[in-house]
């Protein structure tokens, strides 16, 4: 299991604190250990009332957002390669199409390293806009819109 780094919230409910923290967890793993597909982690994350959440590869951690400005704060497991310099934006996009596409062969952590290579530094995405930004380390940006 992923460690849990730190939890942003002043909010006095304990155990909705963990439930939180719980779903956020188990979507997060989903990912990497390929049990749920990308609708249906956006689908259990917005029911637990998350507008979105931010991948950063720098700082190797995933921040939940809720709607009242509370925050879960989780660490990624570890991703091989590091963030090139120049962002190259068609090929994000491209292994976007890819991760889509949810062929034999795929997985998070692969999607990870390639996107790193390509100089994707992170990752914000947003349920309501229903789109994804990717960037760069000079923010340099591509925008990919969920399918309909």
């Amino acid at each position: 299991m992923i460690g849990r780094r730190t939890l942003h919230t002043d909010e006095k409910d304990g155990a909705m604190q963990a439930q939180r923290i719980s779903i956020a967890q188990t979507c997060l793993n989903a990912a990497y250990d390929k049990t749920m597909a990308f609708p249906d982690i956006v689908g259990t994350l917005i029911n637990a009332g998350f507008e979105g959440y931010f991948v950063d590869y720098r700082r190797n951690a995933t921040t939940y957002f809720l709607a009242d400005g509370e925050s879960v704060v989780l660490e990624n497991r570890p991703s091989d390669g590091a963030i090139a310099a120049q962002f190259d934006g068609a090929g994000v996009s491209a292994q976007v199409k890819w991760a889509q596409t949810n062929p034999p062969g795929y997985s998070y952590a692969a999607f990870c390293k390639n996107v790193k290579a390509l100089g994707c530094a992170g990752y914000i995405v947003s349920f309501s806009g229903r789109r994804v930004l990717y960037f760069g380390r000079t923010a340099e940006t591509h925008v990919e819109h969920f399918p309909q």
